[in-house]
């Protein structure tokens, strides 16, 4: 037993200097998500205010593809010694009921570290669609069952996810058009060749203001203070209706917990600086923030959430 605990107590004096020396080399924060996107604009800002803060680079690497379990995947396998970091958003928690088979576990595979921002997604439609509330919407969607397109940046994606919540809450059909990334979709919104979508605030604000676009709604529980005039969904004629954007940091599970404390206080002094929270709110974000256990609450939450989303509309990945 003497030894048993003195093994133990060598174990903690090794993460603790392990903690104290960290970083002492370059992190990479793998984005499993497309560059560009909501999830990239934010983590390349976070990369280097960490590296400004803790003295070592931190350099963000886009690993895309398959519905964001590529870059997942790869960070899931990697050394949990706090040098790959996993910056992720919706679809982590999504992916899982998606996919058939999955090679990592989207709880035990990983150790949560902070919440970093949350927002709204915007419900848009095209002009030429000649409609301007959410309850004309649901109207026309009724009046012509399937026959309106909405728009996704994929199959199964989070932009799909929301929009299948919204058509199972409001009791109508749209006909989805997925496309491959969210950069064809808008193209084809903002040209009238699709009506409907769900899009990111920093999408939304300037067509919205340029006419090309009409916001007829924001999908969190309460407005968005870029946007204050635009109701929320529920609000707007479908009650109990919510679906929020989140972007999360997570490290590989053994991660030592000296590490990801460190890393999870760094991160909230990081999102308490007026410039970063003024550059997420740019990006339509609200900085959040807190400790590992409210983000792992979140995921589990949303994992739950977006079960039965995708069971009742049977998506099946492409």
């Amino acid at each position: 037993m003497r030894a048993l605990s003195a093994f133990c107590l060598a174990m903690l004096l090794v993460a603790s200097a392990a903690a104290q020396t960290y970083p002492s080399r370059p992190v990479r924060i793998v984005i499993p998500l497309s560059p560009g996107g909501t999830t990239d604009v934010p983590g390349r800002i976070i990369a280097q205010k960490l590296s400004e803060s803790l003295g070592q680079q931190f350099f963000v690497e886009n690993r895309a593809g398959a519905g964001g379990t590529i870059g997942t995947d790869y960070v899931a396998k990697a050394k949990p010694d706090g040098y790959t970091l996993l910056l992720t958003a919706s679809p982590f928690v999504i992916a899982p009921h998606v996919y058939k088979t999955m090679p990592y576990d989207t709880l035990a595979d990983f150790a949560p570290v902070i919440r970093i921002a949350t927002g709204p997604y915007v419900l848009v439609v095209h002009p030429s669609l000649g409609v301007n509330s959410v309850k004309e919407l649901i109207a026309a969607a009724k009046k012509e069952p399937g026959k309106i397109d909405f728009a996704s940046s994929g199959n199964g994606g989070a932009q799909h996810l929301v929009t299948e919540l919204f058509m199972y809450m409001a009791g109508i059909k749209l006909n989805h058009v997925p496309y491959k990334g969210s950069g064809p979709a808008q193209q084809d919104l903002m040209s009238g060749i699709i009506k409907v979508s769900f899009v990111g605030t920093p999408i939304a604000i300037p067509h919205m203001k340029s006419g090309r676009l009409k916001a007829l709604g924001v999908s969190t529980a309460t407005r968005s203070p870029e946007i204050p005039e635009v109701p929320t969904i529920a609000e707007a004629g479908v009650p109990g209706y919510e679906a929020i954007v989140w972007i999360g940091l997570l490290a590989p599970a053994g991660t030592p917990r000296d590490i990801v404390a460190k890393l999870n206080g760094e991160m909230n002094a990081l999102l308490k600086n007026a410039d970063v929270a003024d550059i997420l709110m740019k990006q339509g974000l609200q900085p959040t923030g807190g400790t590992p256990g409210e983000l792992d609450r979140l995921t589990k939450t949303d994992l739950d959430r977006w079960a039965k989303v995708v069971h009742d509309a049977k998506i099946q990945p492409d």
